[in-house]
Formats: structure tokens, C-alpha cells, sequence
């Protein structure tokens, strides 16, 4: 369901950030961080996959409107604007914590401006699929085309 695709796909992101906050630290053993480096590598591939279902899920939610003559389309689509807004739910969750742990004065004023980005992203989401049901707006899925995931691609993995 698409649901179960954005429950996976905002336990990626949470995943990852995790591993981002763990890689930073200038004390990792080399090793692990080569190994968390992969893991990230890994998860940023499932979530690219995952933002392509879930726009697939779009695209197929709106095959059958009727696109008006002057409709326009957007810089992003709409699973990638999903993807914006999970992230800005993590780094509202993390900034929320450090006003907690009393760095007021400096990470009140950064979470009012993520709440304010929550609204307004929250908002252009909205409009972007009512643009898009009622003909206003046509979508496109771009397929990722990273290469150095693939073997046949990467220069360094098919010279071997």
C-alpha cells in the first residue's frame, strides 16, 4: 500500500540519519566507517527506489486526468517533495530535543523557521496534487540514473 511505502520509506530516512550522525564522529575506527559508509551508500539506493514507487503510485493515482493545454509541471515531483518533508520531520524531532536540552536561545529560533518550512512545504504538497487532479500540472517520473551503483557503469567496478 502506499502507506506501507511511506512508512518504510521515513524509517529509511530515520535509519540513515542515525548512521550520518555516527559516521561524523572524527574518532571511528576507519574500518567501520567504510563499513558504515557502504550501509549509507545502501540505504540511499533504497531510498531513491522507494521515492520512484512512490511516484509511480502518483503517476498512476492521476493516469486518467485530463491535462489542460496550459497546464504547467513542477520542479519536483511530488514523491520528492514527500521526501523533503520526511527529512524536515527528522530535523524538527532533533532540533525539538536540543530546545529541550536548553540550547534555547540558539535552536529556538532554527525549529521556528523548520515549523514555518513543516507549514509551507506541507502546503505546496497540497496544492501541487490538487494542481495535478485537477489538470493544472503534469508529472513526470524520472528514473534515478546513478551510476555508480551499477557495475556495469562505475568505472571502477567494471575495470576489474
Amino acid at each position: 500500500t502506499i502507506e506501507a511505502k511511506l512508512f518504510v520509506k521515513n524509517w529509511i530516512d530515520t535509519v540513515q540519519w542515525h548512521y550520518e550522525d555516527i559516521i561524523r564522529d572524527p574518532h571511528i575506527d576507519p574500518s567501520e566507517a567504510l563499513s558504515l559508509k557502504r550501509r549509507i551508500d545502501q540505504s540511499n539506493q533504497d531510498r531513491t527506489d522507494l521515492v520512484e514507487q512512490i511516484d509511480t503510485y502518483f503517476r498512476q493515482l492521476y493516469s486518467d486526468v485530463n491535462v489542460l493545454p496550459d497546464a504547467t509541471i513542477n520542479t519536483e515531483s511530488p514523491a520528492w517533495a514527500v521526501d523533503r518533508l520526511s527529512i524536515l520531520q527528522l530535523k524538527i524531532y532533533h532540533m525539538r530535543e536540543q530546545v529541550e536540552r536548553e540550547h534555547i536561545a540558539r535552536c529556538r529560533a532554527k525549529l521556528d523557521v523548520l515549523l514555518e518550512q513543516n507549514v509551507d512545504l506541507s502546503t505546496a504538497i497540497s496544492q501541487l496534487l490538487e494542481d495535478i487532479q485537477a489538470g493544472k500540472k503534469y508529472m513526470k517520473v524520472y528514473r534515478q540514473m546513478k551510476m555508480y551503483n551499477d557495475p556495469a557503469t562505475n568505472p571502477v567496478l567494471y575495470k576489474k
